[in-house]
């Protein structure tokens, strides 16, 4: 029993790394694309205009909202930052989630602050877990061409 677990659990995992391997190969907006679990982030750079940046050389470091995040804001708030009136808004919430530079988990450090695009800074507790303000890291180090994503399971808002 514990074999056929473990084996399941193996063959999960290289699957699951596979998919993200290639990944590898595309730029931050295609990896999320490819990741099936960012459909409303996508969604709001395209309503923002940053495709093109987040398409661009960078590197840039994306604590990325999956949708259960972006779900999990009061109801309506999703359709209104997606309005075209309210572009600077969600231009400045999803800046806020991006690091220029490449930073792997293995660069963070406790009571780390670090500037977003958005000109805020985030700041990095590792007392329990892996968090970016009130958000956890729930998967790290996700490379793309153009940088890494960090998934997180809250979206962070700007002061």
């Amino acid at each position: 029993m514990f074999r056929k677990t473990a084996f399941s659990l193996t063959a999960a995992m290289m699957m699951a790394g596979a998919a993200f391997a290639g990944g590898h190969s595309k730029d931050i907006v295609d990896t999320a694309i490819g990741a099936d679990d960012f459909n409303t982030l996508v969604a709001a750079v395209q309503a923002a205009g940053l495709v093109d940046t987040l398409k661009g050389e960078g590197p840039f470091t994306v604590f990325a909202p999956t949708d259960a995040a972006f779900a999990a804001l009061p109801e309506g708030a999703v359709e209104m930052l997606l309005k075209p009136e309210n572009k600077d808004q969600l231009v400045a919430i999803l800046t806020y989630h991006v690091v220029a530079g490449k930073v792997m988990s293995g660069d963070l450090s406790d009571n780390m602050a670090a500037t977003t695009v958005q000109g805020s800074d985030i700041m990095i507790d590792l007392d329990n877990g892996v968090m970016v303000n009130d958000a956890t890291v729930v998967s790290a180090d996700i490379e793309a061409d153009n940088g890494v994503i960090h998934i997180i399971d809250k979206v962070i808002m700007p002061k």
